[in-house]
């Protein structure tokens, strides 16, 4: 190949690396200068008093939201206290001599063991549907050994 071509690759290449160098130059130098007029105004530089004043404007609402957002929180987490966390369910056969496990008791609970128990007992002659108040993880009401038994998975679930 001769040196003429050579030389002229070489300066094609050079012109060629040179031209995308001055793209990204300017490309740089218009997204640092879009950072820098924030700090002029008509030509002028900006009084970096009216600056701060403006920063300790957005920082003020800034506050205001977040110090919104953690009573929300707060909120949130009252309620979540006093929600369904814990389940229990067991079936079982109240009469050991007729029918399956038709029967279930489900215990309902909250963080502090607090909800309600759900007893349905199926006999011969239809169902019965029993409901009791839970505090504690106890009951005022008689309990049947199998809502015990629910009042105890709730608890330890």
């Amino acid at each position: 190949m001769p040196i003429q071509t050579v030389i002229f690759l070489l300066l094609s290449a050079s012109v060629l690396i040179l031209i995308v160098l001055n793209a990204f130059l300017i490309w740089h130098f218009y997204r640092k200068n879009k950072e820098i007029n924030e700090f002029w105004e008509n030509g002028k530089i900006k009084n970096l008093k009216d600056i701060f004043l403006s920063q300790k404007e957005k920082n003020k609402d800034l506050e205001k939201q977040i110090e919104s957002a953690f009573l929300k929180i707060k909120d949130l987490e009252d309620i979540s206290e006093i929600t369904i966390k814990k389940v229990g369910i067991v079936r079982f056969n109240p009469f050991n001599d007729i029918g399956g496990n038709q029967s279930f008791a489900i215990a309902l609970l909250d963080n502090k063991n607090n909800g309600f128990l759900i007893s349905s007992l199926f006999l011969n002659d239809g169902n019965r549907v029993y409901a009791k108040a839970i505090k504690n993880a106890k009951s005022d009401n008689p309990l049947l050994e199998a809502e015990r038994e629910a009042i105890n998975k709730a608890v330890n679930s």
